[in-house]
């Protein structure tokens, strides 16, 4: 595969990762209007089950087919790709019926039990039918992306979003006065409509796909060789990442019941949850699309690089990536440091949300570059690592949660994701010098981007202060800030061609 189809590939699902975000994020703001915090509160708490089965069903054999069909195509064995993909498609089918059924007839139990939430329920039983086909369509997905024919995953994660909104947007006049938990099933039929018709979408293209290619090869594997392929590379990367998501879904589920212990009740708990994690997150995340699909294009090269050991353009790759996430987390992290109350009101219609978006500011900065960081490492080959801290932050986090919530409120949590965020960051630096000798230039790469942020930051502070507010005079000021920014940074000698020739790779 020639590597201009590999970036071609990828700018394709990058471009798509950036639709589907902003796309998301402006559903988000309809939910929220639509069903508000509180609303937004349930609707999070059923989230993180969502993604638990998508870790348990899917996550490991995406990426399994996805590597053994661009082996078996290096090869021309063209028949084993099919009796790979349709022995993965029986194995994660199953998996889902087994998760669907249990989700649908011990909702209640679930509910009552372990969220202490019986109002999630009735949304738990409609997700059900979601899982076997979010696991059949991830199967076909990788497939699709084991041949470097990324076009159709990346459609299908666009048509995804679009039906889900589609679907709750005809849903909701009937769905949402009846209450919330109504509410919520509303979101869910969004979900599952969005997950069929992705399933339907990816499979008909890969019947049509196989007969034009004419892939009707004989397989040269036994179905139980095919069977051992699988497990062999399925099963660790499932396990790694269900036991992830698992801790963060324990995260989730804390976060409302040690607040009703702080003293609130279990309205405003799930209010506070709702603005956490449904408004303010979601907020915070946005720009990272744009992190994405440069350290994406990056991880290659440092994977290229160490493999042939040529040292001078690992230091420049790590530098690069480094030095823009530190850009771009920094500025996003000024801007809602120094507009909180501001972008809350522009995208929520008002600002008392501005006090927690405040807080995240600074944990912004840290959340991007961990990103960063960690598709450096995979590019190392460090995946144990990554899993190794990921479990210490869950674990950090959780602590936080348990122990300190009921005392400080949401604010325990906030420290204790900042603590766990800078306790990582530090980790991974010195794993990727244990890995590569690259001395990390501190000065260039943070302390230079945060002078420029902070001057930036202060000088638009003091004009807002004198002008008249309005959402218009306040966007004009947040570009007047990032345009401000960027010129402090090229005084500063942080953006030079050498640096821009890299990132256009």
């Amino acid at each position: 595969m020639s590597k201009k189809t590999v970036i071609a590939g990828t700018l394709i699902l990058t471009s798509a990762s950036l639709i589907t975000k902003v796309i998301g994020f402006f559903y988000r703001v309809y939910m929220v209007n639509l069903i508000g915090s509180e609303g937004m509160g349930l609707y999070q708490l059923i989230m993180p089950i969502y993604m638990l089965t998508w870790s348990i069903t899917s996550s490991g054999f995406t990426t399994t087919i996805s590597k053994l069909t661009a082996q078996e195509k290096a090869k021309n064995q063209t028949g084993n790709m099919g009796r790979i993909l349709k022995q993965s498609l029986f194995m994660t089918v199953a998996a889902s019926v087994v998760i669907s059924s249990f989700l649908f007839f011990c909702a209640d139990w679930f509910s009552i039990t372990i969220l202490k939430e019986p109002r999630t329920a009735f949304a738990f039983r409609v997700l059900a039918f979601a899982i076997p086909f979010m696991s059949s369509g991830s199967c076909i997905r990788g497939y699709f992306l084991g041949l470097q024919h990324a076009i159709i995953p990346a459609i299908s994660q666009v048509l995804e979003q679009i039906v889900r909104i589609a679907a709750i947007y005809m849903t909701a006049s009937f769905f949402v006065p009846k209450g919330l938990n109504y509410a919520c099933v509303c979101a869910v039929i969004g979900i599952v409509s969005g997950e069929v018709l992705s399933f339907l979408f990816v499979f008909f293209n890969y019947i049509r796909f196989k007969r034009k290619r004419k892939y009707i090869k004989k397989p040269s594997i036994t179905v139980t060789k095919a069977f051992y392929m699988i497990c062999s590379m399925a099963i660790p990367l499932t396990a790694s990442r269900v036991v992830s998501s698992f801790l963060s879904t324990a995260e989730n589920i804390l976060i409302p019941q040690r607040l009703q212990l702080f003293g609130q009740s279990a309205t405003e708990a799930m209010s506070t949850y709702g603005e956490l994690t449904g408004m303010a997150m979601p907020l915070i995340m946005l720009p990272s699309a744009f992190l994405t699909s440069v350290s994406v294009s990056l991880v290659p090269e440092i994977s290229e690089a160490s493999a042939i050991n040529k040292r001078n353009k690992i230091s420049t790759t790590v530098y690069t990536a480094l030095l823009f996430s530190s850009i771009l987390s920094i500025g996003a992290g000024v801007v809602f440091a120094v507009f909180p109350k501001e972008v809350c009101y522009i995208v929520y219609g008002h600002s008392e949300l501005g006090n927690l978006l405040f807080l995240l500011a600074f944990i912004c900065p840290f959340l991007y570059m961990q990103m960063t960081i960690n598709g450096l490492l995979n590019g190392l080959g460090e995946h144990t690592f990554i899993f190794q801290t990921n479990i210490i932050s869950s674990v950090i986090n959780i602590a936080f949660i348990y122990f300190l919530i009921p005392v400080y409120g949401v604010n325990a949590y906030l420290v204790g994701w900042f603590v766990s965020l800078i306790l990582t960051m530090l980790l991974s630096l010195f794993k990727i010098y244990c890995c590569t000798q690259v001395q990390i230039q501190f000065g260039s790469c943070f302390l230079k981007p945060l002078l420029a942020g902070l001057t930036a930051g202060l000088v638009i502070r003091y004009v807002i202060q004198i002008g008249s507010p309005s959402k218009v005079f306040f966007l004009m000021c947040i570009s007047a800030m990032m345009l401000l920014y960027l010129l402090f940074l090229m005084v500063l000698g942080c953006l030079k061609k050498e640096t821009l020739k890299t990132l256009r790779m």
